[in-house]
């Protein structure tokens, strides 16, 4: 089946089929034409890997960010970052990176980072004299923490798929690489802005202006407080937290800032809807290409021929990035998750790689992938938010290249980064 499934799914790709119809065309097609399995195995396995009580923080969690990341929220997140470094040599783009940062605690999603406070940055350094190339690739490379700064979707699928860690250890290994990322992506920004002349041109703030911003923004971003702590003392699960996000969400919209009405809950339960069908559905098709290849053997042929090699730590560390980013190339997160991490992670952890340094890694170098060509899906979001072609935004992109592969490196070499604060807090 695994010479129809292959050659089927990266066509399909290649044509620019969805990647979940993708998936599960390619599999229909390995069975009719590979298989005596009849083709409703399909349903089967797609239905059984939805069917998964851990999976309800899916929705949830997007629904929390679909309230959060509206209004006076997004503002005050936006006026925080912007009072902390917007008087800095390249402020704006710095204010760029520090916003998303922040988002990241909020909505755990890369895409929803740059189509939601991105797209508010990228108008506002456009009016401060940026090119609007820049700005956008700049927006791409920022929202990369989106899923690596707690809570993030992305690290809930993987601690499905690998018993070695939990949501909640995932979640605080992944504070610390985030914070690496956002700095790699802050540096490159000031090289370019120094390069260019994009100056400041505001005054930095009072110390009490700022006390003021920061207190106002607090509420909104209390949610990573409440969800990690939540988890870590044991109050409540993951997937309770990830209702407890959406409460939390509606008082503070309501009666903190006061920027959502009745009137909007029924668009915004509807966007959060699309959103989660389409994830879920990512993952429901990617269950069934997975077992597809468990069925031919694949990921216990790759396991063995990898140990194998009798390879160090460091060079599979270094093997695991290139093959990740490659696969990054055409493939989105969700899936790569679930197609991988089983066959890998054993590997991992008879190298002795501390399994949630391993997890990040794996959801960083994945994460990568949505800002490089042909897939990259934070491309094309940010290409129809400011109206530019995906190729005027990838000529801007090669210093943000460089700066998060170093640190890509940096987090693949230095374990401790991921594996600090989960053995501190008691993970």
């Amino acid at each position: 089946m695994a010479e129809i499934l292959f050659p089927a799914l990266f066509v399909l790709l290649a044509l620019g089929v969805p990647v979940a119809f993708a998936m599960a065309i390619s599999v229909f097609a390995a069975l009719s034409f590979g298989s005596t399995y009849p083709n409703l195995v399909v349903v089967k396995e797609m239905f059984s890997g939805l069917d998964s009580f851990p999976l309800l923080a899916v929705p949830f969690f997007v629904l929390a960010a679909e309230i959060m990341t509206g209004g006076a929220i997004t503002l005050a997140v936006l006026r925080l970052a912007q009072s902390l470094v917007g008087h800095l040599r390249g402020g704006l783009g710095h204010a760029n990176v520090v916003s998303s940062a922040m988002f990241a605690g909020i909505s755990g999603s890369a895409l929803a980072d740059a189509a939601g406070p991105g797209t508010m940055m990228i108008r506002m350094m456009e009016k401060g004299g940026y090119d609007r190339p820049y700005a956008g690739a700049l927006t791409i490379a920022s929202s990369v923490v989106g899923p690596i700064i707690p809570p993030s979707i992305t690290m809930i699928i993987y601690a499905m798929q690998d018993q070695e860690v939990s949501v909640g250890s995932l979640f605080m290994a992944g504070v610390l690489p985030g914070v690496v990322i956002t700095l790699a992506v802050l540096f490159a920004n000031a090289r370019v802005s120094h390069l260019r002349g994009y100056t400041s041109g505001a005054p930095r703030p009072p110390v009490a202006e700022i006390a003021r911003i920061a207190f106002y923004a607090v509420p909104a971003l209390l949610l990573i407080v409440l969800i990690v702590g939540g988890i870590r003392f044991g109050i409540f699960t993951p997937t309770e937290a990830s209702v407890i996000a959406v409460f939390y969400a509606l008082v503070v919209g309501m009666f903190v800032y006061r920027s959502l009405r009745l009137r909007d809950l029924p668009d915004i339960i509807l966007r959060a809807a699309l959103t989660s069908a389409a994830v879920l559905l990512i993952l429901g098709a990617a269950r069934a290409f997975a077992w597809v290849l468990i069925i031919e053997g694949i990921p216990q042929l790759l396991a063995d021929t990898i140990i194998g090699w009798e390879l160090s730590p460091i060079v599979f560390l270094l093997a695991v990035n290139l093959l990740l980013l490659v696969f990054g190339l055409f493939m989105d997160p969700l899936p790569g998750v679930m197609i991988l991490v089983p066959i890998l992670a054993p590997i991992s952890l008879a190298m002795g790689i501390d399994p949630n340094h391993f997890a990040i890694v794996v959801i960083v170098n994945l994460t990568l992938g949505l800002t490089t060509p042909p897939v990259g899906s934070l491309i094309f979001v940010v290409s129809s938010t400011v109206n530019l072609k995906p190729s005027t935004l990838i000529r801007e992109m090669p210093p943000f290249f460089i700066a998060l592969a170093a640190a890509l490196l940096l987090i693949t070499f230095v374990p401790s980064l991921s594996t600090w604060l989960p053995r501190v807090s008691g993970f």
